[in-house]
């Protein structure tokens, strides 16, 4: 049965999250995440790449054979992806040196082979390009969370780079702690990376312990009747 649209949505943006509880594609979520610009860049592309892939993926499954889809699915992200890098290097050149090779390797990133696999392969086209969307958003919101965090621990700025995607207008976005803050370099470093995820897994799983625990205890009580045997 075709999950609804409601928990198609919950799954990508919180219960299963690529990022928080997938842990999928940790390798451009640690080493582009530098500021929140490179996060939303890097997500962008990889939310069209899902949605693009997947849905073509779910359109063509009745003509694949079983022995050949990986090949074939991988053939069909890989055409998507080049044309998305193809975009990037055309009209944002600054911010693709930045994501540099992480572009193409969205070909092997495991969230867009895994939603192929395991959802555009068995349902319809608008369930597998809204499953990939929403799943896309879950991902970039995690990759802007966490190179803000960085960025603002590690630098003392947010959007101090918006103009590699907004234009010159856009320099006046930057916001700054003060050039009194030095920062703190770990939070620069692949370890920050490490550490600030851990931070937003482990805040991630609190809300649900506590949210679990609030729909427990709100639960009516049900009492046995009188008279009835134990």
């Amino acid at each position: 049965m075709n999950a609804t649209y409601r928990e198609l949505t919950l799954a990508g943006l919180w219960n299963n999250n690529p990022g928080l509880v997938q842990l999928l594609g940790l390798c451009p979520l640690m080493a582009v995440t530098t500021n929140v610009v490179n996060g939303l860049g890097l997500g962008l592309a990889t939310l069209l790449a899902l949605v693009a892939s997947n849905f073509a993926i779910s359109l063509v499954r009745d003509y694949i054979r079983a022995e050949i889809r990986i090949p074939a699915f991988v053939l069909i992200i890989a055409g998507n992806v080049t044309l998305i890098e193809m975009l990037i290097h055309a009209y944002f050149p600054e911010l693709y040196a930045i994501l540099g090779i992480f572009i193409p390797l969205i070909v092997t990133n495991c969230i867009v082979i895994g939603r192929s696999e395991a959802y555009a392969s068995k349902n319809p086209p608008l369930h597998a390009g809204y499953d990939s969307l929403m799943m896309g958003i879950g991902f970039m919101l995690v990759l802007m969370v966490l190179g803000g965090l960085r960025e603002l621990v590690g630098n003392g700025t947010l959007f101090a780079q918006a103009h590699l995607m907004f234009g010159e207008a856009a320099r006046g976005m930057t916001i700054s702690l003060g050039t009194d803050f030095k920062g703190i370099l770990l939070a620069a470093l692949p370890p920050g990376a490490f550490i600030g995820l851990g931070c937003l897994v482990a805040l991630k799983n609190y809300i649900d312990k506590r949210m679990a625990q609030t729909a427990k205890a709100s639960q009516p009580i049900t009492r046995q009747p009188l008279g009835e045997a134990a």
